[in-house]
């Protein structure tokens, strides 16, 4: 696939990308609005960034108990079902006077049920396109969340200002149900991808075989962790700048789109497989300037180009799925989602510690320090395993592995269930 116009002409995949669209519009508008709303009632760093990030704590959750049902559910029918609730859950967390308590249950709650939505849907963009042009699909995914990003917190910020954070959550409670709609009108019935009862024995059979080699863990590291900490510096945005995190956002937001589409589109294979590495310390490396506490115009060049280094992730998962059975591609992407997102959870919460204990700009070159740090720990570990004969995992990303150097994963145990 060499082109916008063939992937936009390949039946379902608009429908499912104008949904996505939707319901990223909808997640940046309502995050904004809790982090908003939490910060004003408590005037706490802390609970601001987990109340934006909170969600995906309970990914964690979701990988170890319900990841199987990504590849054993019927994909439009989960995807319908995931945005419906969230269409209620968030239509919820805007009742008048609603304790911070009851806001924090239903954004775990609704955490846990969105531990599936990255497996059913990057699992089924997979099974949509052709072998070749899942990375340019995963990559016109990540620049409209880019694009949506950066729309959903701009426009979150003017609605927070003109109406207020209950307000704007009952329009990304409607965003949500507008995603619900395409969906189900949008796709076509599919059948799960994978036989059997979804159960925990068998999402950990699964993430056990999925684990179980080396470079696919080295990748799965270098997606979660990296990127995770960097997540938390941007949760610091509203504590750093409370009436300009919305800039922050859409700076984020642009760079992010910046790097995709220059590695999804314009990049050819050998260049992008080498560019992983550089892209993952670019990431970080901005963000120890907040050090010097910057002003807003230096802290936003600074954010923009930053996220360009998000486009290291289309290298990693372009790897992941060379490296990984056609049969658990739904699992595989949903473990490698499911796991960045609590590495963000995580990552807040630490940031958030961090930032009350110290300041938001101390918090931020903390965590942008230990990103740096994890990510040269990786590219350690893989070099040494490409020195040692293996597959280097980072080191190496652009090189497919022979048949039979992962034997297991080629024969998967069938569900007992």
């Amino acid at each position: 696939m060499r082109s916008y116009r063939q992937l936009f002409r390949t039946p379902e995949f608009t429908p499912l990308f104008l949904a996505s669209a939707l319901h990223t519009a909808a997640s940046t508008v309502g995050g904004l609005a809790i982090g908003t709303l939490v910060y004003a009632a408590t005037a706490s760093p802390l609970l601001a960034a987990v109340s934006m990030f909170c969600p995906q704590l309970a990914q964690v959750v979701g990988a170890t108990t319900l990841l199987s049902a990504a590849d054993r559910l019927a994909p439009r029918a989960a995807l319908t079902g995931i945005a419906l609730s969230y269409a209620l859950g968030t239509a919820a967390m805007a009742t008048p006077g609603a304790p911070i308590w009851a806001l924090f249950a239903l954004i775990l709650l609704l955490g846990l049920i969105a531990s599936l939505g990255g497996g059913v849907r990057w699992g089924l963009l997979n099974e949509v396109l052709a072998k070749d042009g899942y990375l340019m699909g995963r990559s016109v995914f990540n620049m409209m969340s880019g694009l949506m990003q950066i729309t959903g917190y701009a426009t979150g910020g003017a609605l927070v200002a003109l109406l207020s954070p209950g307000a704007t959550l009952l329009v990304a409670s409607a965003l949500y149900a507008a995603a619900a709609l395409v969906t189900r009108l949008g796709l076509t019935r599919r059948a799960p991808r994978a036989e059997g009862r979804p159960s925990v024995s068998a999402t950990w059979r699964t993430n056990a075989l999925l684990w179980s080699s080396r470079p696919r863990r080295h990748l799965y590291l270098a997606l979660w962790i990296p990127n995770g900490l960097v997540v938390g510096c941007e949760s610091l945005y509203v504590s750093y700048a409370p009436h300009a995190a919305g800039t922050l956002f859409a700076c984020a937001a642009f760079g992010m789109f910046v790097g995709d589409i220059t590695v999804g589109r314009f990049l050819p294979k050998n260049l992008r497989a080498r560019l992983g590495v550089p892209l993952l310390l670019l990431l970080a490396t901005p963000y120890l300037l907040f050090f010097l506490r910057p002003s807003l115009p230096v802290a936003a060049v600074a954010v923009t180009l930053a996220s360009v280094g998000f486009g290291a992730s289309l290298v990693q998962q372009e790897r992941l799925m060379a490296v990984t059975p056609d049969e658990l591609a739904g699992h595989a992407l949903g473990l490698h989602s499911a796991g960045m997102l609590t590495m963000q959870g995580v990552s807040a919460v630490l940031a958030g510690a961090a930032a009350q204990l110290t300041s938001p700009a101390t918090g931020m070159t903390v965590m942008a320090a230990a990103s740096v740090a994890v990510t040269l720990a990786l590219v350690g570990a893989s070099l040494r395993d490409a020195g040692e004969g293996g597959e280097g995992g980072l080191v190496v990303a652009g090189r497919r592995p022979k048949r039979g150097v992962f034997p297991t994963d080629f024969a998967p145990r069938p569900p007992q269930e």
